[in-house]
Order: C-alpha cells, then sequence, then structure tokens
C-alpha cells in the first residue's frame, strides 16, 4: 500500500536539489529524502513510562566536480536551505582531494525494474490501544511464575517510512516502507541472584505480530529459565549458538568479505574468492526481492538493481560485497550492496533445536553475547557469554560469567550444523548453528 502522492512529494525536492546542483556547476549530483512517522509507547510495573510520537525528515545531497566529492544535509525543505545545502556541499567538494576511484555508478547497472514488494503495512493504532498492549505484554511476563520480581518494562512501536532516492544519470524512485514491534524484558529472582532476559517481535505487517500475550510469556519463559545460573571452569568444547545469536556470527563474516574491508586489506578473508571457507554443506544467499522481507529492496543506496544470488555455494566464497566505490577500489564490479545486503539466508539443515542439542551433545548453548571481541583483521574472537551447558542433549543448568575465544576462520571452517530453528525477525535469516569446538574462560 503506497501513498504515491507523497512519494512524489518527496520526488519533487530531490529533483529540485539535483536541478541546483546542475546550475552550481557540479559534473554529477545524488540526493536522497526520507519521512518518519511513528508512535512508541512503553509501561512499566503497570503505569504508562513514555509515550513518544515521531516525526523526523533529513535531506542529503552529495555533489561532484569530477572526482571531487562533497555532501550535505538538512532538514528544512524551504527553497532557501535546499539551496544552501547544495551550495554547502559544493564548496567541500571544490576543496576535496580528488579521488580516481569516486562518482556515480554504471549507468548500466541502474535498476529499471520497481515490483511491489509489500513492504508498507500501516497499523491503526493510537496511543491508548499500544499502552493497552504494553500493559498486557508486561502482565503476560509478570504473572508467568512467582520468582519474577521486577520488570524493565514492555514497548509497542509502530513506524512508517517513505524514502526518496534520485541522481543526475536520470534515476529518479522512492517507496514506503513499515516497521512495528512489541517488547518485553523481565527480572526474577533477588540480590546478587537476580535474572534478567527479553522477547520482542518485529514485522512489517502488524497482523503477523506474536501477540502481546505471547511476546510476554516468552520474556517470562526466557528469564526463569536463567535462575540459578553459574560459571563453568574452562575448557574446550563444542559451542552452539542460538539463532538470534548466530545472525551476529553471519554477520562477522559478512563484515571480513564486505569492500572496505578489502580494500583497506583489514579482513580476515583477503584473497578468499572462489575458495573454501565453510564446510560444502552451507549456503547462503541473498534474496533482495522476497515479497515483504525485513531487508527487500529492488535497488540499493545508489540505485544500482538488486539481484538474487549465492554468496556462499558449497562452503565456497562466490562474491564480495560491494558498492560501486569498494568495486573500483578492487578492480570488480558492484554487486548492487550499496548500504548492506537484503535478506540474506542461510540454508537450514534437517535438525529443529531439539535435534540441534542432540547433535550438541555434550558442550555450552550461547543464548547472549556480551562485548565487541571481534578482530575483523586477524579473525580472533573473545566475547563475554551466557547461556545453558547441555549434556547428552539435555539442558542441565543456566550458564554466565564466561568468555567464549577462537579464531572466525577457523570457527567458520568448523561449522557441524545449521539448524532449521530460523530467527525471521531480521535482514539474516539463520538457525542455530553448531561449532565443533570452542575455547571457554570461567573459574
Amino acid at each position: 500500500m503506497q501513498n504515491q502522492d507523497e512519494i512524489n512529494r518527496l520526488k519533487t525536492v530531490v529533483q529540485q536539489l539535483l536541478d541546483e546542483a546542475k546550475q552550481q556547476g557540479a559534473s554529477a549530483a545524488e540526493a536522497a529524502f526520507s519521512v518518519d512517522n511513528g508512535l512508541s509507547v512503553s509501561a512499566r510495573l503497570g503505569d504508562v513510562e513514555t509515550i513518544e510520537y515521531h516525526c523526523d525528515q533529513g535531506i542529503g545531497v552529495t555533489v561532484y566536480f569530477g572526482q571531487q566529492k562533497g555532501s550535505a544535509s538538512t532538514n528544512d525543505v524551504s527553497a532557501d536551505s535546499l539551496k544552501e545545502t547544495v551550495k554547502a556541499a559544493c564548496s567541500i567538494a571544490r576543496y576535496a582531494s580528488a579521488d580516481e576511484f569516486a562518482g556515480l555508478p554504471d549507468p548500466a547497472l541502474l535498476a529499471t525494474e520497481f515490483p511491489d514488494l509489500d513492504l508498507n503495512h500501516p497499523w491503526a493504532i493510537d496511543a491508548e490501544k499500544a499502552i493497552t498492549l504494553a500493559i498486557e505484554c508486561e502482565n503476560a511476563a509478570r504473572d508467568y511464575n512467582v520468582a519474577i520480581t521486577n520488570s524493565e518494562g514492555a514497548s509497542v512501536n509502530s513506524h512508517q517510512g517513505t524514502r526518496v532516492f534520485g541522481n543526475s544519470l536520470g534515476f529518479l524512485q522512492g517507496y514506503q516502507s513499515s516497521r512495528h514491534s512489541i517488547s518485553c524484558s523481565v527480572l526474577a529472582g533477588s540480590g546478587d541472584a537476580m535474572q534478567r532476559d527479553y522477547w520482542y517481535s518485529v514485522a512489517r505487517n502488524a497482523d503477523l505480530l506474536e501477540s502481546a500475550q505471547q511476546v510476554g510469556e516468552k520474556a517470562g519463559q526466557r528469564t526463569i529459565a536463567r535462575i540459578g545460573a553459574r560459571s563453568l571452569t574452562s575448557r574446550h568444547c563444542p559451542v552452539m549458538f542460538s539463532a538470534e545469536m548466530a545472525s551476529g556470527l553471519i554477520g562477522s563474516l559478512l563484515g571480513a568479505i564486505s569492500g572496505s574491508s578489502l580494500y583497506r586489506k583489514s579482513s580476515f578473508l583477503l584473497d578468499s574468492l572462489n575458495t573454501q571457507i565453510l564446510p560444502d554443506f552451507v549456503h547462503i544467499h541473498e534474496q533482495p526481492l522476497l515479497i515483504g522481507g525485513m531487508g527487500s529492496a529492488s535497488y540499493d543506496a545508489e540505485g544500482v538493481a538488486t539481484h538474487a544470488g549465492d554468496i556462499v555455494s558449497h562452503g565456497v566464497l562466490q562474491t564480495y560485497i560491494l558498492s560501486s566505490y569498494s568495486a573500483r577500489k578492487l578492480g570488480m564490479q558492484t554487486t548492487g550492496n550499496a548500504g548492506g545486503v537484503h535478506n540474506l539466508i542461510v540454508e537450514s539443515g534437517e535438525h529443529d533445536f531439539a535435534g540441534m542439542l542432540k547433535l550438541l551433545g555434550t558442550g555450552l548453548l550461547v543464548t547472549e553475547l556480551m562485548g565487541q571481541g571481534v578482530n575483523r583483521v586477524t579473525g580472533d574472537y573473545s566475547r563475554g557469554a551466557s547461556g545453558f551447558w547441555v549434556e547428552n542433549g539435555v539442558i542441565q543448568y543456566p550458564v554466565q560469567e564466561i568468555t567464549i575465544a577462537g579464531n572466525l576462520k577457523t570457527m567458520l571452517r568448523n561449522m557441524v550444523a545449521i539448524g532449521n530453528d530460523v530467527d525471521l525477525r531480521g535482514n539474516t535469516r539463520v538457525g542455530s548453528i553448531l561449532l565443533e569446538q570452542m575455547a571457554i574462560a570461567g573459574e
């Protein structure tokens, strides 16, 4: 459901920016205009904490004088402001050093087809209804078990955005999208033994959200499961990342094969194209035109057409993740990934969550990670973790205050299985991932 009048209003402004850039002497230009509207409500211990209405807009323009580039932004759409914004970008460009790799994308690669990807589903929800849902969600969590003693609250969010992008090559397109969510976080126990956990549901269409009751109960269930958490002695053992943690592991892989990491030579996967980086059962592909997908788009941040395709096939790296700039730096062609990937799908194996635990046997299930201890240059990986100790495929007790460590290159090659318990809430769709072995630092 696209409001074409609103898209056309933004297109008019973007075209004004492009015309102004040309008038001020720029040899090329690109501009974007985004408008976001939304409602956010949070409740805690049965009372309303916040009610926020959002109405934000941002305009950005980039101009080129040959290979010299300048950018500027504003949130004021008046004619004078647009003129001054372009003037500021032109001023920066004139003083900037020439960069032989700078410039607009190859015109032949720009998107020419714009299918309706069903991304926009406004939610007819007002503050009163959102408050009711948030309190219902929190109550479901607090009522789950008497051991739940406190709450960090529940929230309900509804957002709708319109985005238009254009450049001086004649590209001018826009679309609308929505994103709605319900979340809850509660605490259980008392004193030093308190535990917290959370759950959330997110969707473009509010009809596809888990109910407030379901989200609350899941948050309560996850929190209670963590009561009595203890540390482990240091050891080496198999480690299974839950589905929501597995997407971060895949994110580290994507970071290592992104153009900016590669041309800076700051990746542990330098020169890995067409080489085996994962076991041969692993298939990772991008599906940018999925109907209703959280990462769906028919063009990237430069207007280049997106395409479905393999990133890893039979464990072999098929492509890097490139924008026009990084592609030129590497002597390659853009992959339509300026701004990132669109609906990354890691193909599942045959095992559900219970089956993955059986495959794990005796080892660690990781359900939360802390810290940013990932070195993209060397692949060294060391992060605080919590989760559950598993023996003979059965969860025994919750675990906390440990660190898991390894090297990503080895970790990726030693993947044992990928579960079919896929987390569909984000741009990366992946199930739980079992690794052969990692080092655990504990007591």
